[in-house]
């Protein structure tokens, strides 16, 4: 049967000494074909990927970060929460920008809800790794957050 060209369903089969190899095409190797067979394969394991993601997305909440008493804050930290109240003035320009929460370590808000605020890090020439993060309206926050680890983790202030 070596060289005859068999037919099975919608695809072309060639037998060669005795043994079936798919082909698409005349003289084409076995791994062309597969590539044709591969994107289908490849569509549905995506669809899969992406239905599981969407069923624990939908489960995901964002836990409440823990708790530290303002008193037991670093001075700074309780200087700038004192500022945010007033509305400032802020040492740097960056304070009061949006914070995105791109690392969804925060309750899910809509963009523009949390601004941050640098907090002074003595013996830093530079803005250091210290945050405060206010959601809300900026002079009467709904809530706000201290980083020491430059957004690595958060704990929310209680006042």
């Amino acid at each position: 049967m070596t060289g005859i060209t068999l037919w099975r369903g919608a695809a072309r089969w060639r037998t060669i000494a005795g043994m079936e190899t798919p082909a698409t095409q005349a003289g084409l190797p076995a791994t062309q074909h597969a590539r044709v067979r591969r994107p289908r394969a490849r569509s549905v394991l995506v669809l899969c990927v992406f239905a599981g993601m969407a069923l624990t997305g939908q489960a995901r909440t964002t836990p409440e970060p823990p708790e530290v008493a303002l008193s037991s804050l670093p001075k700074e930290a309780q200087e700038v929460f004192a500022l945010v109240g007033k509305g400032g003035p802020f040492p740097f320009d960056r304070d009061g920008v949006v914070f995105g929460n791109r690392e969804n370590l925060l309750p899910g808000k809509p963009r523009g809800y949390y601004h941050e605020y640098t907090v002074r890090t003595p013996g830093v020439s530079s803005r250091g790794g210290r945050r405060l993060v206010c959601g809300g309206a900026k002079k009467a926050p709904d809530a706000c957050y201290y980083s020491d680890d430059h957004y690595r983790s958060f704990r929310k202030i209680r006042t």
